[in-house]
């Protein structure tokens, strides 16, 4: 991630503050922002109000712990890579995090090679939509877009603009193909890394 202009912002929710210390220095040699919770309740309201790249969690947390909190993301921030924290014996729910949407976890205690490796195949996605965003989509493409952020049908939109659903849906593809992705899920990410799609 060196030699990158970008700077990424990761979030860290973890109740033991030596994994703060380990994975904060860490990132930081990545030139990675980090902001540290100590319990999952205090990251929603900034996951919601502020840019996040990645958020890393612990399964095991007092109060909310990370399943929960990997469904809360899904709904308010589907755009945010999770990565989950566990220990030998959670396994198991690790691999229902994943099924849940989480992008890989990691064991502890933390092997820093291992980590430093899995965040930068993480962010090296975001490298890839950035690399893929030279494509302009048409004033009408755009319309369209931020009506699908918007939550809007296809024959919302089609009534909305006074075109036909099959022009829609034509639009929809094209937007989908010069942003390079193939779901709703990925087209929101790249959305909000590129900072389109949201003007008022």
């Amino acid at each position: 991630m060196k030699n990158k202009t970008k700077q990424y912002d990761v979030f860290l929710v973890d109740n033991d503050l030596e994994t703060h210390k380990i994975v904060t220095d860490e990132l930081k040699g990545l030139g990675c922002k980090v902001s540290c919770f100590t319990n999952a309740d205090d990251c929603i309201k900034p996951l919601s109000a502020r840019n996040c790249n990645l958020l890393i969690t612990e399964i095991k947390m007092h109060k909310m712990d990370g399943l929960t909190l990997l469904d809360k993301v899904n709904r308010i921030a589907p755009w945010v890579s999770v990565m989950i924290v566990t220990g030998c014996g959670d396994i198991p729910t690790a691999v229902e995090a994943i099924k849940k949407g989480a992008v890989d976890f990691i064991e502890k205690p933390l092997d820093k090679a291992v980590f430093a490796q899995k965040v930068k195949s993480i962010l090296s996605w975001y490298d890839t939509l950035a690399a893929n965003a030279g494509q302009i989509l048409t004033k009408t493409e755009k319309k369209v877009l931020k009506m699908i952020l918007d939550g809007k049908s296809n024959k919302e939109m089609a009534y909305a603009l006074g075109r036909s659903l099959r022009t829609v849906e034509l639009h929809r593809s094209h937007i989908m193909q010069k942003l390079n992705v193939d779901n709703l899920v990925n087209l929101v990410k790249k959305t909000a890394f590129m900072g389109m799609g949201y003007d008022k």
